[in-house]
């Protein structure tokens, strides 16, 4: 069962879902604000784990994950190079939806990279917190120096 609850606030609804299986229900509530709404990437992926299990009745395996992954990405990288690079789009519809259609792609590449990470053990918040602080160490000096960024 699927409903959307009004609130008091115009500019949030609150989407609340039940999922029920013959062992478990699952109440999945989530409150959407028109320009921020805020979920941790924990809780990200402990909603597709979430999903999967009762939506979509099990994960592929990671190979066939791996390969929806690039799938995914090779779809943000048409629209990008139609948005911001050379290409045309070929229908006035294509570019009339591109930019939705972008948000959309590329909520497909993280759904799908939080099902490998899901699937592996990764916790996607702790490794991107580790590999920021690697980032900041390395690179704290040689992109400030770097002359081809203070023009850009």
């Amino acid at each position: 069962m699927f409903q959307i609850l009004k609130s008091s606030h115009p500019q949030i609804l609150i989407h609340s879902t039940t999922y029920a299986s013959m062992r478990t229900t699952i109440q999945i509530s989530q409150t959407t604000h028109l320009f921020k709404t805020i979920m941790t990437i924990t809780a990200a992926q402990q909603t597709v784990d979430t999903w999967i299990r009762t939506i979509g009745i099990r994960y592929y395996n990671e190979l066939t994950n791996t390969a929806i992954l690039m799938e995914e990405v090779g779809e943000v990288a048409r629209l990008m190079a139609r948005l911001y690079g050379e290409q045309s789009f070929k229908t006035a519809e294509q570019a009339a939806s591109a930019r939705e259609d972008l948000s959309d792609e590329m909520a497909d590449v993280l759904f799908v990279l939080i099902c490998l990470a899901n699937q592996t053990g990764v916790s996607l918040e702790d490794a991107l917190r580790k590999n920021l602080d690697k980032k900041t160490k390395r690179d704290a000096v040689r992109h400030a120096n770097n002359e081809k960024l203070k023009n850009g």
